[in-house]
């Protein structure tokens, strides 16, 4: 029997979202309550025949989303990048998840779990002013913290997945394989986080715990790192899997300031959450079970490429 304590999930057809419901559905505490605009696509209907409840909702309209929400327990929010002109057809991300948290509390949710990084101009006194996408998180988050309802935020670093999502890695016309990112040098760190495993570790073990105060865990920050290594490092590891050298090539720029702030950012500040060790050890102590940047190649990297 399915549990009759819900925890919404935007954006479930997603990386995040998906990843939190497959662990929730798993775990059997909670039932995830599938939030997508398409209940009637491939996605949602898989996530249906996995046991999720799938439900109509979109960020952009409001009745729709206090209809989505209305009756779960928590909620994982995700938003998405938006670059202006804004319109109420194309509202900002701070429109959007100023409007996701006002719902949220109108209906009734007692935790929410925000899917977010730290703003870089806040960061880096005002030296990359110009990212928006994750400013923007940071004035939700604090927006969140403010509310009133309990509340953690997961600061999550690059994505491992992008490298196929993205294409970061290709076989060239010679066969061999070539690794390009944008600002990146061989000795710069990264955090790295295995979405697909990850975030649904951390986002299960705060909904389980949330409500123990001796956990202390509304209006904290968790970052979610699976490892924190040189770039140069992580193209050596996916070269040895693969059983062949990658080469690295560092892209001068994306065309689009924004993420070339984003991504020399990350670059002169090691990825940002150096100073967490890994394993999290606030989130282990919560029960979460991380994967490893060795697991991750082994499981989808070579899957993908070999």
């Amino acid at each position: 029997m399915a549990s009759s304590r819900i925890v919404a999930v935007l954006g479930a057809t997603g990386n995040q979202g998906e990843s939190v419901v497959r662990r929730l559905l798993k775990d059997g505490t909670f039932t995830p309550r599938a939030i997508t605009r398409d209940p009637s696509s491939a996605a949602s209907i898989e996530l249906k025949k996995l046991g999720a409840e799938v439900v109509k909702g979109d960020t952009k309209d409001k009745a729709s989303l206090v209809n989505a929400l209305r009756g779960s327990e928590g909620l994982f929010a995700v938003t998405l990048t938006s670059f202006p002109p804004y319109s109420a057809e194309k509202p900002g991300e701070v429109t959007v998840g100023k409007t996701i948290i006002d719902v949220a509390k109108e209906v009734g949710i007692k935790f929410i779990v925000f899917s977010s990084v730290p703003g870089l101009t806040k960061l880096t006194g005002g030296k990359y002013k110009n990212c928006s996408l994750y400013d923007d998180k940071e004035e939700i988050e604090d927006y969140l913290k403010a509310s009133g309802v309990k509340n953690a935020s997961l600061h999550l670093g690059s994505f491992m997945e992008n490298i196929y999502t993205q294409r970061g890695l290709k076989k060239t016309e010679s066969g061999k394989f070539a690794f390009s990112i944008p600002k990146y040098t061989p000795e710069a760190r990264q955090s790295f986080t295995w979405v697909g495993h990850d975030v649904g570790e951390a986002a299960l073990a705060l909904f389980k715990h949330y409500d123990d105060p001796s956990k202390n865990i509304s209006g904290k920050v968790f970052p979610v790192v699976t490892g924190n290594i040189p770039y140069g490092d992580y193209v050596a590891l996916i070269g040895k899997a693969l059983g062949q050298d990658v080469s690295f090539n560092t892209i001068p720029t994306t065309g689009n300031v924004p993420y070339d702030e984003m991504f020399a950012a990350q670059a002169e500040y090691n990825g940002f959450y150096t100073s967490t060790p890994v394993p999290n050890p606030d989130l282990a102590a919560l029960g979460a079970k991380f994967a490893t940047i060795d697991e991750f190649i082994e499981k989808e990297v070579k899957k993908r490429f070999l």
